[in-house]
């Protein structure tokens, strides 16, 4: 009588061996068969800090409050665009580009428009058109309503709103590249509160829009008006409740995994902590205006530096009450490096060129000339293309069969 395998079940097919059992001589491996239609991980592929980003994107933004000059301006755009392109991830959080951009010509349009309008304390002598002007009492005086239109004016318009629209621009760089999850889970440890609240924001925002939407589907389905201020009280109970209860429930899962627990600490250390952070931030707002401004060129530096000593100082102390860990934290390796050093050596560059040189980064309005495009900062610029070529590219979602 044949053996038979204790742990088998049914009867033995012919060969002598069943679908489960491997081969004499084959190595029982513990790896399960690759689902059908799921993305093959990609090995050495780890995403960038998000932290990087950020200050790449900053930078850039910095080196363009440097400059009115419309070329080095519209490079700094190129630049930021092409890395979006090429490194933006395929996640919903990453489409706030195109609204930035939008915002940013939204802008150029307004200020055109307000010069165009109100007028313009340049002077000029090309009049590109006059329009009927509004009389105005004696005390709006230095305000006027139409006139005439000068080139002068909207050249100067235009330079300085396309300032304001590339920092819009880098900004939007930053949250179409850095995703906000784990740019939230990289805080210090004295902004956690803050950081899991604006990730809870962050989650329940698209699960709210989701329920709306389902509501007013559901609503529609049965033939019942679904706008109006009857369809969105009755849309908008069900929502808020189920918000509720969600938000129940997470309270409660957070609270049973130890959430919000601090570590006792001295009252001199709170106390020290808040006037670190606090006079920390406050010299890192004033020594930013010194630089953002052509009279606080002189203090601006060294108020930033000890600002932003005190302000990470206060951080490291705030960071000892908590007592918790990071799962898989992001690691700031080479890369972030390279990226990061790329954007500030923009800027260095561009606050450089302003120094020396600085008829080339204004270009002046009286008397109207082309601005023209200086070389070595339009090269130092190019700079910022670092990151399309350091940072691995974005993987492909992969497609579910039909």
């Amino acid at each position: 009588m044949p053996a038979t395998d204790p742990e088998a079940t049914g009867p033995t097919p012919p060969g002598g061996l069943r679908p489960t059992q491997p081969a004499p001589g084959h190595r029982r491996t513990a790896t399960a068969p690759p689902r059908f239609g799921a993305p093959t991980p990609h090995r050495g592929s780890t995403p960038l800090h998000p932290g990087a980003w950020w200050l790449w994107a900053l930078a850039l933004g910095t080196a363009a409050t440097r400059t009115t000059n419309p070329l080095l301006l519209a490079l700094l755009i190129a630049v930021s665009a092409y890395v979006v392109i090429s490194r933006r991830p395929h996640a919903p959080w990453s489409r706030s580009y195109g609204a930035f951009v939008k915002l940013a010509l939204a802008v150029l349009v307004i200020r055109l428009l307000f010069t165009t309008v109100l007028g313009s304390p340049i002077p000029g002598t090309h009049t590109l058109v006059t329009l009927p002007e509004v009389p105005l009492p004696d005390w709006a005086q230095g305000i006027r309503l139409g006139g005439r239109v000068t080139a002068e004016g909207l050249a100067f318009a235009l330079y300085d709103a396309m300032k304001l629209a590339t920092l819009l621009i880098c900004v939007g760089a930053a949250n179409a590249l850095a995703n906000p999850s784990r740019l939230l889970k990289s805080l210090p440890g004295a902004l956690y509160e803050m950081g899991v609240a604006v990730v809870v924001a962050l989650t329940f925002a698209p699960n709210l829009i989701a329920d709306v939407q389902r509501l007013r589907a559901a609503r529609r389905l049965r033939g019942r008006p679904d706008n109006g201020v009857r369809g969105l009280l009755q849309v908008g109970l069900p929502v808020l409740e189920g918000a509720l209860e969600r938000s129940v429930a997470l309270a409660a899962a957070m609270d049973a995994r130890g959430y919000g627990r601090t570590a006792r600490v001295p009252t001199a250390v709170r106390r020290t902590t808040a006037a670190l952070t606090l006079g920390g931030l406050l010299g890192v707002c004033a020594g930013t205006y010194g630089l953002l401004t052509a009279a606080g060129g002189t203090y601006g530096i060294p108020v930033l530096v000890v600002g932003l000593a005190a302000a990470l100082a206060g951080l490291w102390l705030g960071g000892r009450r908590t007592v918790r860990t990071r799962y898989r934290p992001d690691r700031w390796d080479a890369r972030a490096w390279l990226v990061t050093g790329s954007g500030v050596a923009v800027a260095a560059a561009l606050f450089l060129a302003a120094a020396r040189d600085p008829a080339a980064l204004h270009p002046g309005v009286v008397p109207l000339v082309a601005p023209s495009l200086p070389l070595w900062p339009a090269a130092a610029i190019l700079v910022g293309l670092l990151p399309a070529f350091v940072t691995p590219a974005p993987e492909t979602a992969a497609k579910e069969p039909s």
